[in-house]
């Protein structure tokens, strides 16, 4: 389908958006668990045991793996893509809990903060998928505006648009496809560096360093 002109810079807007947040949370996800072998290990087990070793992830396979789901949401959780959320005014002065919001006030929502505040989850600062799994105490918390201490789309009207697609299929299936299909190990004495580069979004300052090997059946991989 053709846009009309005036359409198509924001069809550009919204793909570019969607593609550099999403792969930033895969890089973040995949850099936990290369500093956590073992939840790198029990996730590739959970896919082994659902999917096998003859054939490559697919979207129906998402529902069976909630090892894979947990590492998604502990990943958007301390690493979100987008740290500060887009900008909302108060076009009316308002009363809130005793705060007084004049007219025209610019709120802006600290979305890595309230990940990482400890008021609001245990160990904040641990990298534990186990907090989104049955009796973990984040296991009825999800990322889709209603719990708002987990709001890395945002909330209300204007959450992000793309926030079940990113979900499924850049951050599952993108993140599920290169540990269920590769091994992945860290080159002789490399050390994975955390830190962050501050922006609009929130990328490693330095690109993970790995190589990779295949591991399923020669016949899995697309020829």
């Amino acid at each position: 389908m053709c846009l009309p002109a005036s359409q198509k810079p924001c069809e550009k807007n919204m793909f570019k958006a969607g593609t550099d947040t999403s792969t930033i949370i895969v890089e973040w996800a995949l850099a936990e668990m290369l500093k956590n072998p073992t939840i790198f290990k029990r996730m590739q087990s959970e896919m082994d045991t659902v999917i096998g070793q003859d054939r490559l992830l697919e979207e129906s396979d998402i529902l069976n793996l909630p090892y894979l789901q947990a590492v998604v949401k502990e990943a958007l959780r301390l690493h979100p893509s987008t740290p500060l959320s887009l900008p909302h005014y108060s076009f009316e002065s308002c009363e809130i809990n005793g705060y007084h919001i004049p007219a025209n006030t610019r709120l802006i929502t600290n979305v890595w903060a309230i990940g990482r505040d400890p008021d609001a989850w245990d160990n904040p600062l641990e990298f534990d998928p186990d907090r989104f799994l049955p009796g973990g105490k984040a296991y009825n918390i999800e990322p889709h505006g209603n719990d708002f201490e987990f709001i890395p789309f945002g909330a209300g009207r204007r959450i992000c648009p793309g926030k079940q697609t990113g979900i499924l299929f850049f951050c599952s299936i993108f993140l599920g496809a290169v540990v269920h299909g590769f091994d992945w190990r860290l080159p002789d004495g490399e050390v994975i560096d955390m830190k962050e580069t501050p922006g609009l979004v929130m990328p490693k300052t330095i690109p993970i360093k790995a190589f990779v090997t295949p591991r399923l059946a020669s016949t899995a991989y697309p020829h």
